[in-house]
């Protein structure tokens, strides 16, 4: 009991002392016991099925493409859910695109200050066709667009352009608008 007390007043935690195997005593035999009682079951699991699962961190977490909202039926309500969840990845991996761009547009802005027109000219293209693309399939969608959004808005920009060509190209008369 003794060094039991000594154990305690080192500032020691109680646990570990009690857990001495040099102490005897029924207590002591019980609190053992119980301890293997409850770390058991813990113990096997973490030794006999835990080194089998494949542990990946999570940034290489990859997901499998679902389908999109125009292959959804009009009353499935998961797999339109499905379709929102991948089109708001897609969304933050083409947002972290264009950030990355911009990114290297202004690195080189600031570093060729002299010979910037020649040597920016093919990043600063890329970022503007980048920026174009994520203009025309996100644009007017807002921050709680979906994947319908989208779909419906890239089907109505194949309808303008089958009636009157490229975006910008301006409108066509009426007479000469196919039906």
């Amino acid at each position: 009991m003794d060094k039991f007390l000594n154990r305690i007043n080192l500032g020691r935690s109680c646990y570990f002392s009690i857990m001495d195997p040099n102490l005897d005593g029924d207590f002591a035999k019980l609190l053992k016991k119980m301890s293997v009682i409850l770390t058991g079951p813990v113990t096997w699991m973490k030794d006999t099925i835990a080194p089998y699962q494949k542990q990946y961190p999570y940034y290489h977490k990859k997901f499998r493409r679902v389908p999109t909202a125009d292959h959804c039926y009009k009353d499935d309500n998961v797999c339109l859910y499905e379709a929102d969840e991948q089109f708001k990845r897609d969304k933050l991996v083409d947002d972290e695109i264009i950030k990355i761009l911009r990114t290297r547009v202004n690195e080189c802005l600031f570093y060729e200050v002299h010979d910037k027109k020649v040597k920016c000219a093919r990043v600063s293209e890329d970022y503007e066709a980048a920026r174009v693309n994520h203009v025309i399939k996100y644009g007017d969608l807002g921050h709680f667009g979906t994947a319908k959004d989208a779909y419906y808005k890239q089907k109505h920009r194949m309808i303008w352009e089958r009636r009157h060509g490229p975006v910008g190209s301006g409108m066509k008369d009426a007479n000469e608008v196919k039906a």
